[in-house]
Formats: C-alpha cells, sequence, structure tokens
C-alpha cells in the first residue's frame, strides 16, 4: 500500500509502530519498507526511516518513544545534550513522569512521578531536564572534579552561570544531589565585604611574616586589594573561578599580564579560603614571602 502524496512517514527520524498503524500502514506495508530498506528496526517496535545510521539524537529520540508518554532525557544522558558532560557509554538515561517499571536494553528508566513540568523543556526536538534539574540529577552521581567541569562548561555555554544556579537550588532543598551541589558552589560563590576581608585577611598576612599590606591601591593603572611594594608582592582576592564577563576576564588577564612584566609577583585566594581555609593561605604566603625575601 502506497499512499499518495509525501508519506507522513518519511519526516520522521524515528516511528514507532504503533505510530505506523495510526497514519494508516498495514503491518504488511511496514513489513514490505523493511524488507526494502525505507524501514530499518532499531529495538521492538522502533524504526529508523530512510537510513539506519545512529546519532546521539536518534539514540536519544528512540530511547525516548521507547519509554512512551512522559519521558525526557536526563541524568548523563541530558548533561550529554546540554554539552556539560560525558553520556555513559551504551547507556541513555531517561525519566518517566508516570509509574512504571521499563526495563530495556541499553536504557537507564527512572520513575519520577513527581518530576515537575518546569523542570522538563525541549530541545533539538527532544523532552529533556532543565540545566539546573539536569545539574542536580548528575551530582548524585559524578565524581568532584566531573561536576565542576559541568558547572563550568554550564556557565561558559550560558545555560546557567554559578550565582544563578545557587539561587535556583532553594527550590530543590532536600533533593538528592542539592546538597552536593551547594557546597560545591559555595565555595566559589562565597564572598565577603571588603571590610570583613580586611579584618580577616590581615592578621593571616602577619602570621605569615609579611609586614602590614597597603590595600586597594593602584597599581601601575589596576587597584589591587592588597600590596607589598617592599616585596614587590600582590595579593588579589576578587577570585570567583566562575562567572565573569569576558571583558572582566580581559581586564584581569591585562592587568596580570602588566604587572608580571614589571617584575610584581601575584597570588590569587577566594574569599572561601581566606575565610574557611586560613591555614593553606598562610603556607602560600609564608613560602612567597621566603622566595621574595630569603
Amino acid at each position: 500500500m502506497r499512499k499518495r502524496g509525501r508519506s507522513p512517514v518519511r519526516s520522521t527520524a524515528w516511528s514507532p509502530r504503533r505510530q505506523l498503524r495510526a497514519l494508516g500502514y498495514t503491518p504488511s506495508a511496514i513489513d514490505h519498507r523493511l524488507s526494502t530498506g525505507r524501514l530499518h528496526l532499531v529495538r521492538r517496535g522502533i524504526y529508523a526511516v530512510g537510513w539506519p545510521g545512529s546519532t546521539p539524537l536518534r539514540r536519544w529520540s528512540a530511547a525516548l518513544l521507547a519509554c512512551g508518554e512522559g519521558a525526557a532525557l536526563s541524568h548523563q544522558s541530558a548533561a550529554g545534550l546540554w554539552r556539560i558532560g560525558e553520556e555513559r557509554s551504551g547507556v541513555v538515561d531517561v525519566s518517566v513522569r508516570r509509574h512504571c517499571d521499563l526495563r530495556l536494553i541499553g536504557i537507564h528508566a527512572r520513575s519520577r512521578t513527581s518530576l515537575p513540568t518546569a523542570d522538563i523543556l525541549t530541545r533539538h526536538g527532544i523532552p529533556v531536564t532543565t540545566p539546573v534539574r539536569t545539574l542536580v540529577d548528575v551530582a548524585t552521581e559524578l565524581t568532584d572534579n566531573r561536576l565542576e567541569r559541568a558547572v563550568n562548561e554550564a556557565d561558559k555555554h550560558d545555560l546557567v552561570d554559578p550565582e544563578t544556579l545557587r539561587a535556583a537550588l532553594d527550590a530543590y532543598a532536600g533533593q538528592p544531589g542539592a546538597r552536593r551541589l551547594r557546597t560545591l558552589l559555595d565555595r566559589h560563590t562565597f564572598r565577603l565585604s571588603d571590610s570583613d576581608l580586611e579584618i580577616l585577611f590581615r592578621p593571616i598576612a602577619a602570621r605569615a611574616g609579611l609586614p602590614p599590606p597597603l590595600s586597594k591601591q593602584w597599581v601601575l593603572g589596576f587597584e589591587v586589594d592588597f600590596h607589598w611594594p617592599s616585596l614587590g608582592l600582590v595579593v588579589e582576592t576578587d577570585g570567583l573561578r566562575y562567572h565573569r564577563t569576558p571583558a572582566q576576564q580581559a581586564r584581569a588577564a591585562r592587568r596580570d599580564q602588566t604587572h608580571t612584566a614589571a617584575g610584581l609577583r601575584t597570588l590569587r585566594f577566594t574569599h572561601y579560603q581566606v575565610k574557611y581555609e586560613p591555614a593553606h593561605v598562610r603556607t602560600i604566603l609564608n613560602r612567597t614571602r621566603c622566595l621574595l625575601d630569603p
């Protein structure tokens, strides 16, 4: 049986048998297209249309069709789609917003009836968890380094910056992954006021054997946090490792280049380190003092 005009099947990368039957294709017509290479069996009831090649988008589409209504790409597969992480080899992660007990080869299907519709977007025609939800989900599975890299990639691709992500986590309180992700972010988004920074940093520098520094000084056209002219040492504590605009990044690079070219040594500490890791800051300052003033 051949439909007149353009066949609806040809406009779809993947088609389940039920969709083909709904379009009017008989079992024999489906079998005929399988035998002539116009349809290619991917898994039971799921067919590739036109050519059998596999791409990530095709694999994900097929997995979602196999899982049925309410299915969305999630966890490490969602991270792969958003380009913030690597998918597990041979496994597609899917969350299904209904009660189910799906056991399908190559698919890790999770029944998540409480997953809000607001946590699902459509990307490249594929339902997928939002970047924030994806990061919360993968925080239960990734190592610290890979999780930090995922947050950086989300920032780099303008999906969500760390400050916005940190604020969004309030809505995920108590959910697996949220606490771990919050701990990671707090280390890098933590900020002290200028006065608190002065109060905390000066005693650390003194215990490292350094003389009192000048603070908020202009050095070669750039304002720095702390400066020891006699040692040629500059300490910056503007250290958010994450989100900066391109203009801010360019200015920071030019400042460091100018200071290095003039023979200055620059150290950078985050506000979190000054507050919660003073022993580390003191050790680095002391070692640097010994190098500059043997």
